[in-house]
């Protein structure tokens, strides 16, 4: 077999194995995949970068391990939150939002930690020394506000409603 018919056969099952996988997963699963691997780059980089300016030390690994693990967990009650309230609402038929519910709080919670593990990884290379463009840390912060945004839109909506109908 040449070289060129193998590589073709290669993408062919790449192609394959990934079509796959996204007809399984769909969106969220490529959103949890891209967390996990971004959570990781986050924790080796930190952690080369702290032993590069010779402050690696066993303890604030293990902090970091944590600090992760606390992550998964968050996103792990969120996602439990969202399969309970979408239960509710399609078992309890006097149950209603005044919204329509598929997922929410998992994604957003997801997406609000893949934003600050991008912030985290760009403010490593930053110490790194690479040259960036200034207003880089800026948008990821606007994203994750954004993010905050949309949260807090949900927690106040109902109040905002009480206070309108005085």
């Amino acid at each position: 077999m040449s070289n060129e018919n193998f590589a073709v056969q290669i993408k062919l099952c790449l192609a394959a194995v990934l079509g796959t996988l996204t007809a399984l997963w769909g969106w969220f699963g490529w959103l949890v995949l891209v967390w996990a691997a971004l959570m990781l780059a986050d924790w080796l980089i930190g952690s080369a970068v702290a032993a590069k300016d010779g402050k690696w030390s066993s303890g604030k690994m293990r902090a970091g391990a944590w600090h992760k693990g606390g992550m998964i967990v968050i996103v792990c009650v969120a996602l439990t939150a969202d399969w309970l309230i979408g239960t509710l609402l399609h078992n309890l038929p006097v149950v209603e939002l005044p919204f329509t519910y598929g997922v929410l709080l998992g994604p957003l919670v997801i997406v609000w930690y893949v934003v600050g593990e991008l912030g985290s990884l760009a403010e490593h290379a930053i110490t790194m020394g690479a040259p960036y463009p200034a207003w880089l840390p800026k948008i990821l912060e606007a994203g994750k506000d954004a993010v905050d945004k949309v949260g807090e839109e949900l927690t106040d909506f109902r109040e905002g409603e009480q206070r309108h109908d005085r």
